[in-house]
């Protein structure tokens, strides 16, 4: 896709909107990707429903946080290759900052503030901006009866424990197979499946060079949600290498929860708590390099599959799994989220604000944190 040249303006407008949301983004992947389409779809109109949809499956089908590559798509529209790597790292900046500074009250005090207050207040207040993304989307994702009964099986099998990326694509392949069954004729049917294991061994001593290898590599093939992240550091960094315990590792994940910004600033923790300053910096470009390479890769190509017949209805099936997986999630989130009639309250202001009055969903999250602090 042939881009004019940006202008500074352009890379300093992504810069300065990427930094926002890395310091207001809560909630994970699924709020993240919410208040993106709030800021660049409603607001900005950098995008369209259906563009920042096919961004949305683009990102799903490749490994890597999503959230993140979500930025660095969005930046790159608004600012081509400049603004590529200014969304990336600016979405990702502050999380990192806040993380190493908690790392380092960790590793003098050995525990981590608690931030039970902010989250009491925020996680209501992100699930009406997800609930309000959903609606949105869903409307633009479901464009007749096939896609929003591979919509509603998607769902169903997100609840049965089905895998997500088998999802993805079984539910891509099965729109685009009803939806050009003419051509099926001839078609033949492909599975396959992949497994890794890890042997243990005896515990390594540490090294910088062998840290950021470990999550280069992760960065490389994970799929999926904060969970498989856990069990991928738990493989490497407890089980086979035995840097970590176990307590460390949860807390580290516990960090890269409560703060702001991508969930993988996990990292970002384990490298300050294994190997001080470097090791933070280490661990952060490790697990998100790959994730500026797959998205630069990719970018070319999503226009091209919306072009064809074929591909564009695979993107429309892998689209609306991606909403169902969304609102699986959002599911199990709420349950947490919302549990009495304060944080319930919360969110349905919310909600009110955000479709009556398009309050900036930053400003709500806010408020939800001076919330939490009124009330906790």
């Amino acid at each position: 896709m042939d881009r004019p040249s940006p202008s500074r303006d352009d890379v300093r407008q992504v810069t300065r909107l990427f930094l926002k949301l890395g310091l207001t983004a809560f909630g994970g992947p699924a709020a993240h990707i919410a208040m993106m389409r709030d800021e660049f779809v409603h607001r900005r109109r950098w995008v369209n429903d259906q563009e920042f949809l096919d961004l949305v499956g683009a990102t799903n089908l490749i490994p890597g946080p999503n959230s993140t590559e979500m930025a660095i798509h969005l930046g790159y529209r608004r600012a081509g290759w400049p603004g590529l790597f200014a969304a990336g790292a600016a979405f990702i900046m502050p999380a990192m900052v806040i993380v190493t500074m908690l790392a380092w009250v960790y590793a003098r005090y050995g525990s981590t503030p608690q931030a039970t207050w902010l989250l009491y207040g925020v996680k209501p207040v992100i699930m009406a901006v997800i609930v309000q993304a959903l609606w949105g989307l869903g409307r633009t994702a479901i464009k007749d009866a096939l896609t929003g009964l591979a919509g509603l099986a998607a769902l169903a099998m997100y609840f049965a424990g089905a895998n997500e990326i088998a999802l993805l694509i079984g539910v891509g392949l099965a729109v685009s197979i009803g939806r050009n069954f003419e051509r099926a004729a001839h078609a033949v049917a492909l599975a396959g499946a992949a497994a890794a294991s890890v042997a243990a061994a005896e515990a390594v001593s540490f090294s910088h060079s062998r840290l950021f290898l470990i999550f280069l590599k992760i960065g490389s093939v994970l799929y999926g949600s904060g969970y498989v992240l856990l069990a991928f550091l738990r493989a490497d960094f407890v089980q086979r290498l035995g840097w970590l315990t176990d307590r460390q590792l949860l807390d580290a994940i516990a960090i890269g929860q409560f703060t702001p910004g991508p969930v993988f600033t996990t990292a970002t923790f384990i490298g300050y708590i294994l190997g001080g300053l470097p090791g933070a910096v280490l661990g952060t470009v490790g697990i998100f390099l790959p994730s500026f390479v797959l998205v630069a890769l990719s970018q070319p190509l999503i226009p091209r599959l919306r072009r064809s017949a074929w591909a564009g209805a695979l993107l429309d099936g892998v689209n609306v799994a991606s909403l169902a997986l969304m609102a699986g999630v959002s599911w199990r989130l709420g349950r947490a989220a919302i549990v009495d009639p304060t944080t319930g309250g919360l969110a349905l202001l919310s909600l009110v604000l955000l479709v009556r009055f398009r309050v900036n969903s930053a400003w709500l999250v806010a408020g939800g944190a001076l919330v939490g602090l009124a009330v906790r």
